[in-house]
């Protein structure tokens, strides 16, 4: 899916105005080498139409570039043929809740949740700086809670329980209630799966 998922996109992508990719993905384009410039993570990504290229100078990028490559790809040129002009509503929503979102809950689909948890369960304060070294804040939820940024208009948040005596730690990602008018749902899961897997 994902290689002809890729192409699909980049043909798309060459066909868009750069203002209307612009307006709907709150990113710029450099008109002298023809490229948008989007940011991920806290690291700025050149995606470049003419020459099918994502490239980055900023340091930590070569993870999305290369270990996360296929979801960051996929998860990259849709949001720039799909994004819309739509503010975020501010309300956090489980996958499970977001259209076709039942898909999350089989196989493998299911995001590595438990692995941040056995990570982090113990040293929230450490899942806070990895967070923020990502271009995230932290915002009060659960004992730790982190608001990272994807894409402009697709944050994520992810939430921590520490491990007490009755219950062992847990972790789990939200999306802006807008998420599933912004991207089809399969992307919705490819950048869920990043949020996570660059968090470890």
């Amino acid at each position: 899916m994902s290689a002809a998922g890729e192409d699909r996109a980049w043909e798309i992508l060459g066909t868009l105005k750069p203002e209307d990719v612009c307006r709907a993905a709150s990113v710029t384009f450099d008109g002298a080498s023809g490229a948008y410039v989007v940011p991920c993570f806290g690291m700025d990504f050149t995606v470049s139409p003419k020459d099918r290229a994502i490239s980055s100078q900023a340091a930590g990028s070569a993870v999305l570039l290369t270990r996360l490559g296929d979801f960051f790809r996929l998860s990259m040129l849709w949001y720039l043929v799909s994004a819309k002009d739509i503010p975020c509503t501010g309300r956090p929503v489980k996958l499970q809740q977001v259209r076709g979102g039942d898909i999350f809950t089989k196989g493998s689909h299911i995001l590595p949740l438990e692995k941040v948890a056995q990570k982090y369960g113990n040293n929230k304060d450490r899942f806070l700086q990895k967070g923020l070294s990502l271009g995230g804040e932290s915002i009060p939820l659960a004992d730790a809670a982190l608001r990272l940024f994807p894409f402009p208009r697709v944050p994520v948040v992810m939430t921590l329980w520490s491990d007490d005596e009755e219950f062992p730690a847990r972790a789990d990602l939200l999306f802006d209630s807008t998420c599933d008018l912004q991207l089809p749902t399969d992307i919705i899961w490819s950048i869920a799966m990043m949020s996570v897997l660059i968090i470890l």
